[in-house]
């Protein structure tokens, strides 16, 4: 009966080849004498306490392989772990780790919004059927003409003018104020014809480490690069540095871009400002009374902490248009800008755009900025 229950079967002793000693197949299922049980393969399988393992239905309960964190000893089957103190979090993807997700700017990003809210914006909030009504002129002064062929400002065009770069109908101008007429006179700069180009306007949102310029050999990006799928020939509207991010236009109407950057016409700028370390009050009160910087005193339009929490972040309105303003400004307190990004610049903003990408401005759109209905 219990060599039934063993499944017991005779032991297969196979004939050796010649030289060679006896094997012995001991496949399962089958009984040994105690004194015939083979060896272990891995050892065997003893408690510290020198007794076998049994079966939990048996007199001893089953150990476990793993020590007890807080003992050092060995834990009964079913006995649940005890970390003393909180359970670890588990590692890997989409497991729970008891922590609120973290999202970088999401307090600082609505403060700026509602900053821009209280702002008028040109995109965004008119249609291609919005018009303003021009006056065709046949006859304009020579600046003019020169800056809507989008060679420059027309400020620059008297400039190019009086250095006697620019030729009518095969003569040198050089007397300021010169009218000419633009559907039949031969106007030249350079040598170079000028015609009355098809007006574009692009508004881009720029990236970290592109070069505000239309030509630099020196450098090794431009932000020119990134408007390679755009035929008509354009120049930026005034200036971002290189680690600056944000709104930049792009224009060949010399005229429009004159009114969107000379600081007679106080066009607003609002940035987003990282400092690399809290804007205390007093700080804050200095730069809206007014800084003393080595070009004149500037002093900031609006100055918000955007983020209750953290009042490294920022929110600057200024309408002045000197070189690195904005930076110049908390370095002469003693501040670092270790991010600097335009999110608005004369009503119009980057909504809709990725950092790289571009698009051409609405009839509507332009019709709102030649009407002076941006601040």
């Amino acid at each position: 009966m219990e060599d039934i229950k063993k499944g017991t079967r005779k032991r297969i002793t196979r004939r050796p080849a010649e030289g060679h000693a006896e094997k012995v197949d001991y496949s399962t299922s089958r009984s040994f004498d105690s004194d015939e049980r083979p060896a272990r393969r891995y050892g065997d399988r003893r408690s510290p306490s020198g007794g076998q393992h049994r079966s939990s239905t048996g007199s001893e309960h089953r150990s476990s392989y793993g020590r007890s964190r807080q003992e050092g000893a060995y834990r009964p089957e079913g006995e649940r772990r005890s970390y003393g103190g909180e359970k670890p979090r588990r590692s890997g993807y989409g497991k729970p780790t008891g922590r609120k997700p973290y999202n970088k700017h999401s307090e600082a990003d609505a403060g700026m919004n509602a900053m821009l809210r209280r702002k008028p914006q040109v995109n965004g909030r008119y249609s291609d059927d919005d018009s303003a009504p021009t006056e065709i002129q046949e006859v304009v002064r020579l600046n003019k003409f020169i800056a809507n062929s989008g060679v420059c400002s027309r400020r620059e065009a008297d400039t190019f003018i009086q250095s006697g770069v620019v030729t009518v109908n095969g003569e040198v101008v050089t007397e300021l104020g010169t009218k000419v007429n633009v559907l039949t006179d031969d106007v030249r700069f350079n040598g170079q014809r000028l015609k009355g180009e098809e007006k574009v306007y692009i508004v881009m949102n720029k990236p970290k480490g592109y070069v505000t310029t239309a030509s630099d050999p020196h450098a090794e990006k431009t932000v020119m690069d990134l408007l390679k799928g755009c035929p008509t020939r354009v120049f930026p509207v005034g200036r971002l540095d290189k680690n600056t991010t944000g709104v930049l236009m792009f224009t060949n109407d010399g005229e429009m871009a004159e009114h969107l950057t000379h600081p007679s016409y106080n066009k607003k700028k609002i940035y987003q400002v990282v400092l690399d370390a809290p804007l205390t009050e007093e700080d804050q009160q200095k730069i809206l009374a007014g800084i003393e910087l080595s070009d004149g005193v500037v002093a900031a339009d609006e100055l918000e902490f955007i983020d209750a929490h953290d009042h490294r972040q920022l929110g600057i309105e200024i309408h002045s248009g000197k070189n690195r303003i904005v930076r110049r400004i908390f370095e002469s307190l003693g501040y670092e800008v270790r991010a600097l990004d335009r999110v608005y610049f004369a009503g119009l903003t980057k909504k809709g755009l990725k950092k790289s990408d571009w698009r051409y401005l609405t009839e509507g759109e332009v019709n709102i900025l030649k009407m002076g209905a941006y601040v």
